[in-house]
């Protein structure tokens, strides 16, 4: 079915006039009847060129096999004109409806045997399967009167997993200890664990406590022994699916940050022989990966990760400590991750965690809300302004007593922004194994 261009409607709409114009201008009449002719020719000459002789383009639709979530990810459209007549193409790919993009088109001209590409990018937001559908490409040749509705591309389906892209990043930033490209901190060991790696020349920094006399007499030097971290402890990732962890910040969930940061540490963890493990948990407890360091088990923390759902209801913490005895044997990194609203909610809870820290090394990572912190800062235009700010201060000093809280209990913990996440648990890791605490 031939669709009807702007172009048609302008010239015929130019021609409508030029009839009006002849009912006082008689004179005008012959003309307008012989543009009109011209016109209809033109009309059928284009249909003839876009439906008879039926132009023929391929196309094909590049994109990974699977999308890393809150990245920017690339899709590219590779067309070739595979006619004789050149061809001005609207281009409309159908998105996945997650993304709600309804105003994607792209103008191209293609001429004969000739290839082009457009590359665009999405970031999807949850994870899931996302359905693309067909490509469609309304071709019209230079006359541009009518187009022609192709359809190029098949549909496809493509997986969002968690952020790939942040955990390669995140990897090669800690690993090769670049710090001060980075942000992640490059921890001064205190002290030392037991596993001896070699002797080297003292530098300033350097714990005296490890010189060693007899090889500084030896070379006339201060020499000192290096210690290399400790191997194969066990570090679990315990991710809270409650409706606490729900809220939307940058159009992503807490908990999809915390998926995120639990894919990025955890290959982390293993890049420093250790064993990975995870846990989730709302009012049931859901994946249970007891903590291992092969080669398989980033792999499975991927796929256990990608299929988490949030659950609309509270959390059970006695439920996870049970789960904890249970999964958990030697003392072990818990890093939890949960969000507390009051200090209300964090005081319900207190037992449990302190119980867990009893037995194991545990970190509380919760969030920082970003939009009241934006909201304090704002500057004052009225009256309710004022108690808006007080509300919102208070709010924000609640969330630095529970650190207090926490603290004082000898739990250790992290109160970030949801987009530092991942950057503040890392730094929390490194910062514990250089201090020999697990």
């Amino acid at each position: 079915m031939p669709h009807l261009t702007n172009r048609f409607f302008i010239f015929f709409g130019c021609i409508a006039a030029l009839f009006a114009l002849a009912y006082p201008f008689e004179w005008l009449l012959p003309l307008a009847k012989a543009v009109f002719a011209i016109a209809g020719l033109l009309v059928i000459t284009d249909l003839l060129l876009l439906f008879v002789r039926r132009p023929k383009v391929q196309c094909k639709r590049t994109m990974n096999a699977v999308f890393s979530l809150s990245d920017p990810n690339k899709v590219s459209l590779d067309f070739v004109n595979l006619s004789n007549i050149y061809l001005q193409m609207e281009v409309y790919d159908e998105l996945p409806f997650q993304f709600q993009k309804r105003d994607f088109k792209y103008d191209i001209a293609l001429p004969e045997g000739q290839s082009t590409t457009i590359h665009y990018e999405l970031k999807p937001l949850s994870r899931g399967v996302y359905s693309f559908g067909h490509t469609n490409a309304l071709v019209s040749s230079r006359l541009g009167l009518v187009q022609r509705r192709l359809r190029v591309a098949a549909p496809a389906d493509v997986d969002v997993y968690p952020s790939i892209v942040q955990m390669k990043r995140y990897e090669l930033r800690a690993i090769r200890h670049i710090a001060h490209e980075s942000g992640i901190k490059k921890m001064r060991r205190i002290g030392h664990s037991y596993e001896f790696e070699q002797i080297k020349n003292y530098v300033e920094g350097d714990d005296y406590r490890s010189v060693n006399w007899k090889a500084s007499s030896r070379h006339n030097t201060l020499m000192v022994n290096q210690y290399e971290d400790e191997k194969s402890q066990q570090i679990y990732c315990i991710v809270d699916k409650s409706r606490a962890m729900k809220m939307p910040f940058n159009g992503l969930s807490l908990m999809d940050y915390a998926i995120n940061t639990t894919l990025a540490i955890s290959n982390i963890i293993l890049k420093k022989q250790d064993k990975a493990g995870l846990l989730s948990f709302s009012d049931v407890i859901g994946t249970t990966l007891k903590a291992e360091r092969d080669t398989g088990q980033l792999q499975r923390i991927l796929e256990a990760l990608y299929r988490e759902k949030e659950r609309p209801v509270e959390s059970n913490y006695e439920l996870l400590y049970q789960a904890v005895k249970r999964l958990v044997g030697a003392r072990s990194l818990l890093v939890l991750f949960t969000n507390f609203e009051s200090n209300y909610a964090l005081e319900r809870v207190m037992p449990t965690l302190r119980r867990l820290n009893a037995a194991h090394l545990l970190v509380v990572v919760f969030f920082e809300n970003t939009e009241i912190r934006e909201l304090s800062n704002l500057p004052l235009k009225r009256s309710s302004d004022i108690f808006q700010q007080t509300v919102a201060r208070q709010f924000l000093q609640e969330k630095k007593e529970m650190v207090t809280r926490l603290r004082q209990f000898g739990i250790q913990s992290i109160l970030t922004r949801p987009e530092d996440l991942t950057l503040n648990t890392i730094n929390k890791y490194l910062e514990l194994k250089s201090r020999g605490l697990i």
